[in-house]
């Protein structure tokens, strides 16, 4: 995690203040930046901490959460974490969040990882998980550009996983919405259009 900062939604560094452990795995990667935390580990501590388990794990190949044995050890995570959230990738057709809704709701946190910016699917995901009404913290850790913050918020995205490089460039004015964008409306009533 040293080479990488967690910043929310206005840019500031909120790495310090991070308590989230992810579920170690073998898929697990690099930009989601938390401390690991193996399942063992977690059975066997006193304290309860903030886990993050990935999504992919959960689901079948329809996009249904799993029962059983998978569903059995979910639920010994749930009780041995104080709270619990969730990481995707950008490449997880958003369509199968729909389904899950009631269960994403429950999350505190849901990360999405953007293995390689190939297309606006990481924008489609935040979206549609704030249609969907999930209130929590939408983090976007991988490979998204700085130049998307401003529009990643607008999406509903709260806070970002930068490397250590960008974190200490000026990163401030990638939080400021730009003036000429387009969100939905008439172009020609954007304030670069403007007829006055």
């Amino acid at each position: 995690m040293a080479n990488h900062h967690i910043l929310d939604s206005h840019g500031t560094d909120i790495s310090s203040q991070d308590n989230w452990h992810v579920l170690t795995t073998d898929a697990l990667p690099e930009s989601i930046v938390s401390t690991n935390i193996t399942l063992l580990e977690l059975l066997q501590r006193q304290e309860k901490p903030d886990v993050i388990v990935p999504l992919a794990d959960l689901l079948d190949n329809s996009g249904v959460q799993v029962g059983g044995l998978v569903k059995e050890i979910y639920e010994l995570i749930v009780q041995h974490s104080s709270r619990l959230g969730l990481w995707v990738t950008a490449d997880t057709d958003a369509d199968a969040l729909e389904g899950i809704s009631d269960f994403l709701s429950t999350q505190a946190l849901i990360v999405i990882d953007v293995p390689k910016f190939a297309d606006g699917r990481n924008f489609s995901f935040a979206q549609t998980l704030r249609q969907l009404g999930y209130e929590g913290d939408i983090r976007m850790a991988g490979a998204f550009g700085r130049d998307q913050i401003a529009y990643l918020l607008r999406a509903g995205a709260t806070s970002f996983v930068l490397n250590e490089h960008d974190a200490k460039s000026d990163i401030s004015q990638a939080f400021t919405a730009l003036a000429s964008s387009y969100d939905g409306r008439d172009a020609s009533a954007l304030p670069m259009f403007s007829k006055n």
